[in-house]
């Protein structure tokens, strides 16, 4: 019973594909086919897998049909997490997509899931992504205060999310904890947040997430260990479609 973790799939199988990256770049050809391979190979029906945000590009679950199907059909047990792009995914919700697909699939807010005597918590998280004011060097100068000050609005209902799932299982029992987000923990102005520092509080062994793909995004977050938690990046393109067995 091992625990896998990969995001970022990006599924279009009813609905448009707009995204330059997807259409243009090779590690994204064929990657649903490369991706359902690896995980026939490395997984068994008794894994669990978990998905961190971005899972279909579908606006609706009647658009997302067949991207849920297609995520059914993969072996093990498959927890999802909300990502940015998830606009089937009403966040008031959660708890009605758990009635609809249960059984198949498991939806990560404001609950919790047990992984032998591990309690998986989880959100979408957030940071402030820009923009950006950068001098020719590409050193950073400023930024849009307006924006910052929105987000740090959005960091703060994520993090009260999160405290909600922590909080479960902490009344439950668990002691120990395995931490995802969709978001990247910190942005590239910082290296502490609210997310590693509720992390840190709760004795978390690993933080795992996605949201940064293409090369240049790749290190835009925290990799390895850090004050004894392990961050993994785990989004599609940057694991080259093999998820990344946790445990």
């Amino acid at each position: 019973m091992s625990l896998y973790a990969i995001g970022d799939l990006h599924l279009h199988f009813g609905s448009e594909l707009k995204a330059r990256n997807q259409i243009e770049d090779k590690i994204w050809q064929n990657h649903e086919k490369m991706f359902k391979e690896n995980c026939q190979k490395m997984m068994s029906d008794d894994d669990t897998l978990v998905l961190v945000g971005d899972h279909s590009w579908g606006r609706n679950l009647e658009e997302c049909k067949l991207d849920l199907e297609y995520i059914m059909d993969l072996p093990g047990r498959k927890i999802l997490l909300r990502g940015n792009h998830d606009m089937f995914w009403d966040a008031k919700k959660t708890d009605r997509l758990n009635e609809m697909f249960a059984g198949k699939l498991e939806f990560l807010q404001n609950n919790y899931y047990a992984y032998e005597d591990y309690a998986l918590v989880g959100t979408k998280g957030y940071t402030f992504e820009g923009p950006f004011y950068v001098d020719r060097y590409g050193n950073v100068q400023g930024w849009d205060e307006k924006e910052a000050e929105h987000a740090e609005k959005l960091v703060k209902r994520e993090y009260e999310r999160l405290v909600v799932s922590f909080e479960a299982a902490k009344a439950d029992g668990y002691k120990k904890f395995i931490m995802f987000l969709h978001y990247p923990p910190t942005n590239i102005l910082q290296t502490n947040s609210i997310f590693t520092k509720i992390a840190e509080q709760y004795g978390v062994e690993q933080v795992i997430y996605g949201h940064c793909h293409g090369e240049s995004r790749f290190h835009d977050s925290i990799i390895g260990k850090k004050r004894r938690i392990r961050y993994s990046l785990v989004s599609g393109d940057f694991l080259r479609w093999k998820p990344m067995r946790v445990r």
